[in-house]
């Protein structure tokens, strides 16, 4: 279940003679606390890419929680983005062997503003094992709502969230790097015009599943004043294919991580696995994609810290796609299925509760039963637990709730195998938000800029601007919706 997770699903000295301006050079040079830095700037936005939030977790630093970064003297060069962190290639997304890469990214209106700007801080997603944040133009969100979005990596998979008996910090490090990520926000928020009281940290899929995890976090207190999560609630699972109706969620204990690192790739220590080289080291990426909670940076499993109200109390934006689990059935099941061979594969899905299962999703008669499938695990999976994550969330913080569920929106990944129909696929609610070069109808663009206005006003005020509960959001028809209903939610916290 980790795997197919991760297959879809890191004393100022600046240049006080360079530049003596927090901002300078018409806007392309910007002082921050280590050093002052030189982006690029168009009519509408001023771009800084690559800039430091830590030092290069290389060395005695890998594996490690995320030390300071070292100031640099001059002007540094902030043209180009921030490099992909080590992963491998999945759903058409590049491979890396980079270490060093706890770097992130600045959008920020070109024009000047009258007061600080709110902040959005962008988590990836990429299951924990791949993703980047040079993969999102944040040029829509910062010039349509006058916003600076600031797009973060994290250590991914075996150097993020590897765990080993007797290493501090085990199985949490990614989430370390996103906390010292909000850290340099909050120091540094001011220089790009940004108000560091105002931060939104939004994220989707492992992106949405770190939200989660950093409302959870202690250590994460003050960093943030509102959260976006979107489909990656805390409660996320996937059938464990056991045949006895079990489900497999996120979250790993600390004890389980470090069960799990030791003897990998015939180590007895961890002095060992540090001399390893990253090419080796990936060979074992995506079996750590889980980030682990009894660790200082996550204590209690996340579900558990929302279910007694444990987690930071501030105005959380909820969300997910109609369809999520029409981009993994494929994957799990590359050929069609015959419908007579789907109440068998419930029966490993669900056990004693298959029956049940079979006559609240029957299947429709086209012959294959992996849309079926995907429905029933989208309702159980993720919707249904992002409906209980709005509903235990708001018992102590303001939650509004939102559904992307445009069924013709286009396909982002490539490569897919052919299936019945895709929807409003996990994932599919990035085109509406950042530029993926895909080009939308006229319909898509107005749910475009209403979601980019809807998240801007929320990043500002903590109310996107609907008095729905759950807000459906497709080109002809944005309005409120009854989610539990449509997702049966009733019917799974029955069985389940």
């Amino acid at each position: 279940m980790r795997t197919m997770l991760s297959a879809v699903v890191a004393a100022v000295m600046t240049c006080a003679v360079l530049v003596s301006p927090a901002v300078a050079d018409g806007g392309a040079v910007v002082r921050t606390d280590k050093g002052a830095v030189r982006g690029k700037v168009t009519e509408a936005v001023r771009t800084f890419g690559n800039i430091p939030f830590a030092a290069a977790p290389v060395g005695a630093n890998r594996w490690r929680d995320p030390q300071p970064a070292a100031p640099w003297q001059g002007v540094r060069d902030a043209t180009t983005p921030a490099p992909l962190c080590a992963q491998n290639s999945q759903l058409g997304q590049p491979s890396s062997q980079t270490e060093d890469c706890l770097y992130l990214n600045v959008t920020t209106p070109a024009k000047g503003a009258a007061r600080p700007r709110q902040v959005m801080v962008w988590i990836h997603g990429g299951g924990f094992t791949s993703g980047a944040a040079s993969m999102y133009d944040a040029t829509w969100l910062a010039s349509k709502n006058d916003a600076v979005v600031v797009t973060v990596n994290y250590r991914l998979g075996v150097f993020g969230f590897f765990g080993h008996p007797g290493l501090a910090g085990s199985g949490a490090f990614g989430l370390a790097d996103q906390q010292a990520a909000l850290r340099w926000v909050q120091r540094n928020a001011r220089a790009f015009g940004g108000d560091a009281r105002n931060v939104t940290v939004f994220g989707e899929s492992a992106g949405g599943l770190s939200v989660c995890a950093q409302l959870a976090s202690p250590r994460a207190a003050g960093l943030f004043a509102k959260a976006i999560i979107q489909s990656g609630p805390c409660g996320l699972s996937l059938p464990a294919f056991t045949g006895t109706g079990e489900f497999a969620g996120v979250w790993r204990s600390r004890a389980d991580t470090e069960k799990a690192g030791v003897g990998v790739l015939g180590c007895a220590d961890v002095a060992c696995l540090r001399a390893q080289p990253v090419e080796k080291l990936l060979t074992v990426h995506e079996q750590f994609a889980s980030p682990s909670y009894d660790t200082a940076v996550l204590p209690i499993d996340p579900i558990v810290a929302q279910r007694t109200g444990r987690m930071h109390r501030v105005p959380t934006l909820v969300g997910s796609t109609h369809d999520e689990m029409t981009l993994f059935a494929p994957l799990f099941w590359p050929q069609p299925l015959p419908e007579t061979s789907y109440r068998k594969l419930l029966a490993g899905l669900f056990g004693a509760n298959a029956d049940k299962v079979a006559a609240r999703y029957p299947v429709n008669g086209n012959g294959d039963a992996r849309d079926e499938i995907a429905r029933l695990l989208t309702d159980q999976g993720w919707a249904c637990p992002s409906q209980t994550a709005r509903n235990e969330l708001g018992r102590r913080a303001r939650v509004s709730g939102y559904e992307f569920s445009d069924p013709d929106v286009p396909m982002i990944f490539p490569d897919l195998p052919p299936f019945p129909e895709y929807g409003a696929y996990h994932g599919s609610e990035l085109l509406m938000l950042f530029d993926m070069g895909q080009t939308l109808t006229p319909g898509q663009r107005k749910v475009s800029d209403y979601m980019i206005s809807a998240w801007g006003r929320f990043a500002r005020t903590g109310d996107p601007g609907w008095r729905a509960e759950v807000q459906s959001l497709a080109p002809g028809a944005i309005g409120g919706t009854d989610f539990a209903r449509d997702h049966q939610c009733g019917f799974w916290s029955s069985i389940l």
